[in-house]
């Protein structure tokens, strides 16, 4: 994932995600952090984005996107409702919503 700010990107997966910061990060040559998820890891890259952040698509299961599962999707709908996080739930009728980190990555929460 892209980031402008990777102190502002991590306080955001580690506070509204709940992720954990994954120390081993090499030194790469830019800012950045890794977290662990389950046996899989997020990247972010504090790195010149290639891409636009305007103009994307209101609902981010219209863009490109990360999805992970969870286990309480009504406690983190509470928690970006008391963070004035806009979401919008799943078109699909999953139990699943979708939102942006600060630099606009879409992210799709899916109940397990």
């Amino acid at each position: 994932m892209v980031v402008a700010d990777t102190q502002v990107s991590v306080r955001f997966y580690q506070d509204v995600l709940g992720l954990e910061l994954c120390n081993d990060r090499p030194t790469l040559g830019f800012p950045g952090a890794w977290f662990t998820v389950g046996e899989q890891q997020i990247h972010l890259l504090e790195v010149p984005n290639p891409d636009s952040v305007d103009n994307r698509p209101e609902h981010g299961g219209r863009d490109r996107h990360l999805a992970l599962s969870v286990d309480n999707l009504t406690e983190i709908e509470q928690l970006l409702i008391a963070r004035s996080i806009y979401y919008t739930k799943s078109k699909s009728g999953r139990q699943a919503l979708f939102f942006r980190d600060p630099d606009g990555n879409g992210i799709e929460l899916i109940q397990q």
